[in-house]
């Protein structure tokens, strides 16, 4: 997708939030445990090699994606730490993976078969392949689900010289919930599933953002620290972060046209909008196109710091607002952040969404350019 350099539309990316939300939980984090930064999804839509950047310079250690495209793309850049695929990736991959000193979630034994099937077949092996084992112990994704799966496992990894067991994880699911019933029932499951290894691994880690931040005695010697990165609190608005989080993210465009209507005149699509009376009406250059929700409409911007209704549908590219007066083209307009001491934030435009800030901040599109300060 073409990148919108000519048009007024932006992302704007915060370096300094970045490194202050990162750091911040690197000291907090016992002696010896490791920051793990998720860049996957592009960063959350930040960048993920602008992203990468920063949490190195704040004390991240390691990375996690999703893809392996993903891992490849922060090798290309020079990344030179320990990168974890959260994902299952395909076992033909694994030399691709060895090579590049990326590290494979495992959550199959048949998937370690065909691996070392395919790692045989290399013509050249420099390096193991890293592996960490996914376990189930209640969020149903991917995963050992028992301790005879899990043995099974852990002694083919033993037997094979190029495969590396370097970690075992699992991931909770209500670590973000003041009702922390079913996340002690995890607990207890990976406790059950773990206490016994004959083995231990290089990295043991259970904490997203969430559980590091309000259940950081299961941290063990590693956290993935993902949305609080980037300055979102994993709960929503359900529980207090122990350090303020600074959003790392803003969206802002610019007034291109704006006229006078008058009453009974009709906006956008559908005609869904009709004018009570008089007013001002401007257009803003952004829409669902841009990963701007077409749901937003009714939602506001910022215009001068006063909060100017979205009225008719949002278009692919364009948006139209309510003004208080006429303002001149070229007007700052404040999709998310802060303008004139208000703010909107992508909490509460998940809120109007009926989502979450993670789905708002991954739609961001490609088109949209992402400028960095700081």
């Amino acid at each position: 997708m073409v990148v919108g350099v000519h048009r007024p539309t932006q992302l704007v990316i915060d370096r300094a939030a970045l490194r202050h939300n990162i750091h911040a939980e690197v000291e907090r984090l016992d002696q010896g445990c490791a920051l793990f930064m998720v860049v996957k999804a592009n960063g959350y839509g930040h960048g993920a090699v602008q992203v990468a950047q920063a949490a190195k310079d704040a004390g991240a250690t390691g990375f996690c994606v999703a893809i392996l495209d993903e891992a490849l793309e922060l090798r290309a850049a020079g990344f030179n730490e320990p990168i974890l695929i959260l994902g299952v990736t395909s076992p033909a991959d694994a030399p691709l993976m060895a090579a590049e000193g990326i590290s494979a979630t495992v959550a199959a034994t048949d998937w370690l078969v065909d691996a070392q099937h395919y790692l045989d077949l290399a013509e050249t092996l420099s390096a193991p392949l890293h592996v960490h084992l996914g376990l189930d112990t209640g969020m149903g994704r991917i995963g050992f689900r028992t301790v005879p799966e899990l043995t099974e496992a852990i002694d083919f990894l033993g037997d094979h010289a190029a495969l590396d067991f370097e970690g075992i994880f699992t991931h909770f699911s209500t670590a973000d919930s003041p009702d922390d019933h079913y996340f002690k029932q995890q607990v207890a499951k990976w406790h059950a599933l773990t206490d016994d290894l004959p083995v231990r691994p290089r990295y043991v880690h259970v904490s997203n953002s969430a559980t590091s931040l309000w259940h950081a005695a299961c941290n063990d010697n590693m956290v993935r620290f993902g949305v609080s990165g980037y300055g979102l609190n994993p709960s929503g608005t359900a529980i207090k972060p122990p350090y303020p989080l600074q959003p790392a993210l803003s969206l802002t465009s610019e007034l291109v046209f704006s006229k006078h209507i008058s009453a009974g005149d009709s906006v956008g699509y559908g005609a869904t909008y009709t004018a009570s009376q008089d007013e001002w009406v401007g257009t803003v250059p952004i829409g669902y196109a841009d990963g701007y929700e077409r749901r937003l409409q009714g939602f506001h911007v910022l215009v001068d710091g006063q909060a100017c209704e979205i009225i008719g549908r949002v278009c692919m590219d364009q948006i139209m607002v309510r003004l208080p007066h006429d303002y001149s083209r070229g007007t700052t307009v404040t999709l998310v952040g802060q303008d004139h001491g208000a703010e909107i934030t992508l909490q509460d435009v998940a809120d109007y969404c009926d989502t979450i800030h993670y789905e708002i901040a991954c739609g961001f599109t490609g088109r949209l350019p992402r400028q960095y300060r700081n």
